[in-house]
């Protein structure tokens, strides 16, 4: 934990109270000049801290940025994800660096942040629109002890998460499309891109990215994308935290996938269903080249969808792009 992170994490906690400089000098085991250079360093950031010789150090107000010694501090405990937090400015991918930090065997839990992207993708290699803090654009790096069929139940677990997160925050309750969309009015709000390396019978990594459109404007949004997709501040008519909806999610998240690495699977695929607005209905399924048309009827327990064809067979689906039929 960064000096920052403490310093920050003391002023969260103290809320109204204020925290004395020599409180923090003594806790941090440094000089109380070193205290207020960190502290104008967060001034400098945008973070809004009252320096009063009565009530010590107040934090008033803090930035439309995601800092990641913020993020840490206000994350409370977690078991896995947001243990290491890293945030950039710009970036290719998310999902790009958090291969590379894969690669060079980080721990799981890193979360990768990027207040924006120049070649953010969604499935099947698709743009993801990823304007400088408008959104919540990020990935984190897990190591499952699963096998490879069975990694859709992360996909299904982060959309369980995303869920409460954006309920929670914003009042609003999404719906959740299969097999990885978060919609509000059947518009998308938010995605997940669940990508792996792996061994026949063995998770090697998972990256799961997410992109959440935040504070994008109606304007913002080109126009062959104003019927498909909305934002947070389009739904709600007024602007939203990112960080606190950051740390919600991560939370969320946290929850979840300790539930999936325990054996509850069937517990989050219960809640899944509850919410997910393509069980029951007759869909059109892309995969490639094949189509299939039926009724979705449930998840298996890996996290497949069952299809109930036309014919009455029914069939397990992975993953593909999903119509709901008309009647």
């Amino acid at each position: 934990m960064t000096i920052d992170t403490k310093i920050l994490s003391a002023l969260r906690a103290a809320g109204e109270g204020g925290v004395a400089g020599t409180e923090l000098s003594q806790d941090l085991g440094i000089s109380r000049a070193a205290v207020w250079s960190r502290v104008e360093e967060l001034r400098s950031l945008g973070y809004e801290i009252e320096a009063s010789p009565h009530m010590g150090y107040r934090l008033l107000s803090a930035p439309d940025l995601l800092h990641a010694d913020d993020l840490h501090a206000a994350l409370g405990k977690i078991k896995i994800i947001g243990r290491d937090i890293r945030v950039f400015e710009e970036t290719t991918s998310t999902n790009d660096v958090i291969e590379k930090l894969a690669r060079d065997n980080v721990p799981e839990g890193a979360v990768v942040f990027a207040e924006s992207q120049t070649r953010g993708r969604g499935r099947l290699g698709r743009k993801w629109m990823s304007p400088a803090r408008k959104g919540l654009w990020f990935s984190i790096l897990l190591r499952p002890a699963m096998r490879p069929a069975t990694v859709t139940q992360l996909t299904i677990a982060a959309a369980t998460g995303l869920f409460r997160a954006i309920r929670a925050q914003t009042g609003i309750t999404p719906e959740i499309k299969w097999p990885n969309d978060i919609l509000i009015h059947g518009k998308k709000i938010a995605g997940i891109l669940t990508e792996l390396s792996a061994e026949l019978d063995k998770v090697k990594y998972v990256i799961l990215g997410l992109g959440i459109d935040v504070n994008i404007t109606t304007a913002e949004f080109p126009a062959e994308l104003r019927k498909l997709a909305t934002s947070l501040r389009i739904e709600t008519g007024r602007l939203q935290n990112r960080a606190d909806l950051a740390i919600k999610i991560l939370q969320e998240l946290d929850r979840d996938y300790d539930r999936v690495c325990a054996g509850q699977f069937e517990s989050v695929a219960d809640e899944w269903e509850e919410h997910c607005t393509t069980l029951g209905q007759h869909v059109v399924i892309h995969i490639g080249d094949r189509i299939l048309r039926g009724t979705a009827e449930s998840l298996d327990s890996d996290g497949a969808l069952l299809l109930r064809t036309q014919h009455g067979q029914l069939d397990r689906i992975i993953g593909g792009d999903v119509t709901i039929e008309k009647s």
